[in-house]
């Protein structure tokens, strides 16, 4: 399969899935693959999804959250909703772009009660399931080859 050139991760907020997906596909491959995110509506960074992001070496305390109408580029090869409102957002935007839309349904770690290790616990799983889509979907060949 040929890597697209350009991703857009979709969510609710832009503050928690969709920056994960977009900083653990820089992480996979750099500058290979240009990874932007966006909300349907703009928030601010989660500190939780801060703390497991850290975990892996990757620094959001930076990532300033937009809105589909934020955007300033929308020269993307494929964006990748993780929600359904954002799915329903993303096939608007693309009606008329020649681009690809697929939808990676994904937990939403706010609505998890508990212990704060318990909410990180659910912030790890959803960090965990986007990185291993992320390297099926994305793969990395050997001695980092594409």
């Amino acid at each position: 399969m040929r890597l697209p050139g350009s991703v857009l991760f979709a969510c609710n907020h832009n503050a928690i899935r969709s920056p994960m997906a977009a900083a653990l596909l820089k992480q996979l491959h750099g500058r290979r693959i240009f990874a932007d995110s966006v909300g349907v509506r703009a928030s601010t960074i989660d500190p939780f999804a801060i703390a497991v992001m850290k975990e892996f070496g990757i620094d959001l305390r930076g990532h300033v959250t937009k809105s589909f109408e934020e955007l300033e580029d929308l020269s993307f090869d494929l964006v990748v909703s993780l929600t359904p409102e954002a799915q329903h957002r993303a096939v608007e935007l693309t009606r008329s772009m020649a681009c690809d839309v697929e939808f990676w349904p994904s937990l939403d770690p706010t609505v998890v009660e508990g212990s704060r290790a318990e909410i990180l616990a659910a912030y790890r799983s959803v960090r965990d399931a986007l990185w291993r889509r992320l390297q099926q979907r994305f793969p990395v060949g050997p001695q980092g080859q594409v």
